[in-house]
């Protein structure tokens, strides 16, 4: 078997902010597979300034993974604990190989053409104006979970967004759900909370910066709010400590990434954690290209979660490779007669 890794830089086709500032490039790596006639891909979906393993020897590791690929799977899954992207890539560039097609890594009703899956449609940070305007195009677009990430401009302004769908559409009509990606200091993290929940909202994610566990668990029980951790997730690599920090915070609901978690099977540690402590849970893209996105949209569907999903994010990208997911109606599908182009 061949293995080979390749630096790929995803253009947005606009500036999009968050609370950690605004990204206009998007740096993706893939490892490419070769055995025989059969081919596999994965991508690391490495994210610079939140990926726990955004450090200077990722490149050597991704190297050293080429060089060593003939060692045993799980040897080699186990050798990048602490580089979680690469874990997901190489994850699914094994599955892609053992695949009948290489974009194939799942097979389902999804992968078929014959469903979908419900996502919601996410708006970026920037001025009131163009959260607007992206709130309302969404609407018009056939979502009916709309995310909106919040902690850029005034907070007022944001809660007067919030407000424009909520005099237009109650709670049945639209899900909202906002991500402060712990933009909120602990000290007036529970007022703002407060206010937010006045809207009729679904849920926030990460409302402080993660390692403040005590602040946080004091949240959770407080906050008439549902409380999502994401970013609290990144970096804790062992199932006891999982168990641990969801047992510590008790969260409404837990978000996977998998490129940020280490892949299919240590987002599967985490959903087994939370099941077994009765917190709930929904998969969410991290910025990769439509090659990450298909795996984890396949592995997504496979799961039968019936709550919105994180997955719409594959059209943010000028230079993103052509597939078959398209997003219609608030729902992504996967249509086979919209061919691949893969080319690095």
């Amino acid at each position: 078997m061949d293995a080979s890794y390749h630096r790929y830089i995803l253009q947005f086709k606009q500036p999009s902010g968050t609370s950690r500032g605004v990204l206009t490039t998007k740096e993706t790596w893939f490892i490419s597979l070769k055995d025989g006639d059969n081919v596999g891909y994965g991508e690391c979906g490495l994210l610079r300034g939140l990926s726990v393993d955004d450090r200077p020897d990722y490149e050597s590791k991704l190297k050293w993974v080429c060089e060593n690929i003939q060692l045993d799977r799980s040897e080699l899954l186990d050798a990048l604990k602490e580089f979680p992207s690469i874990q997901f890539g190489l994850e699914t560039a094994f599955l892609s190989l053992n695949a009948n097609d290489p974009f194939h890594v799942f097979s389902s009703k999804f992968v078929k053409g014959e469903d979908s899956i419900a996502i919601n449609g996410l708006v970026w940070m920037g001025s009131a104006d163009f959260m607007n305007k992206q709130i309302t195009d969404k609407i018009a677009s056939g979502f009916k979970c709309i995310k909106l990430k919040i902690g850029a401009i005034d907070f007022n302004k944001e809660l007067d967004l919030i407000n424009f769908i909520r005099k237009n559409f109650t709670a049945n009509d639209i899900e909202i759900r906002v991500d402060a990606n712990g933009a909120f200091s602990p000290d007036d993290a529970l007022e703002k909370l407060k206010r937010l929940s006045d809207l009729n909202l679904h849920s926030i994610e990460q409302p402080i910066q993660p390692k403040q566990i005590s602040e946080m668990a004091e949240l959770c029980i407080k906050s008439p709010l549902p409380i999502a951790l994401d970013e609290e997730l990144i970096g804790i690599f062992d199932k006891s400590d999982k168990n641990i920090l969801l047992e510590q915070v008790k969260p409404q609901y837990i978000i996977l990434k998998p490129s940020l978690v280490g892949g299919f099977s240590k987002s599967n540690d985490w959903i087994n954690c939370a099941e077994k402590l009765g917190i709930n849970w929904w998969i969410t893209s991290a910025l990769e290209s439509n090659v990450g996105l298909n795996a984890i949209a396949q592995w997504t569907y496979t799961l039968n979660n019936k709550m919105y999903q994180g997955l719409g994010t594959g059209a943010l990208f000028t230079n993103n490779f052509d597939s078959p997911l398209n997003v219609k109606q608030g729902a992504l599908y996967y249509e086979e007669s919209q061919p691949w182009y893969f080319k690095l």
